[in-house]
């Protein structure tokens, strides 16, 4: 699979001339997933998931969420009586759907974020099993096995902290964006007196 990726990866760098940059792009991941081990590819596929759900949040913020918003108030107010308990029952009714819309993937996104570091947990304690192996079988002699060993304890640890940071802010801003907006909609659902 990660072999068809780079093909496909390849033949397009080759159509804008950037074959030797990816090339050499490519290397260095690969390096860098060799040397923390596989935890570190679990890692990778976890923060390219949450970053599409990110995304994903992003683009519905700025593009479809307006349309949403405005045809909650338009059928707001186009109810005929917007005073009695049913009225103010309809209303909550509609901003509650509204709310779940704005906060549709906020909660995978924060579990990946939690999951990330944890993941690197796991790839630290796979390498120091590989460190205590080596120690077992070879003595304390043999540094550069445990080297190798303490490499992939401490890539995924890094890896982990590094995906988690990238998503745990944008996560944040996405849940206030998501309070204020449902906020500011119930602001703007006027209720009759």
């Amino acid at each position: 699979m990660i072999e068809f990726i780079y093909s496909a990866l390849r033949w397009f760098a080759s159509l804008i001339g950037q074959e030797q940059t990816l090339v050499d792009m490519w290397e260095a991941i690969r390096d860098f997933l060799e040397l923390g081990g596989d935890v570190v590819l679990l890692i990778g596929v976890l923060m390219v998931f949450m970053w599409i759900l990110i995304i994903e949040r992003i683009i519905y913020f700025y593009t479809r969420h307006n349309d949403v918003v405005n045809r909650t108030i338009d059928a707001w107010n186009a109810r005929p009586e917007r005073k009695s308990w049913h009225a103010h029952r309809i209303r909550e009714e509609m901003i509650s759907e509204v709310r779940l819309i704005t906060q549709q993937y906020l909660d995978m996104i924060r579990a990946c974020v939690a999951l990330a570091p944890l993941m690197g947990l796991l790839g630290t304690v796979t390498g120091m099993v590989q460190v205590f192996e080596v120690m077992a079988v070879m003595g304390t002699g043999n540094a550069r096995a445990m080297a190798d060993g303490v490499s992939k304890a401490t890539i995924p640890t890094m890896t982990g902290m590094v995906a988690a940071l990238s998503g745990i802010f944008i996560s944040y801003w996405l849940q206030q964006k998501s309070h204020n907006e449902v906020q500011l909609l119930g602001e703007h659902m006027t209720l009759d007196h």
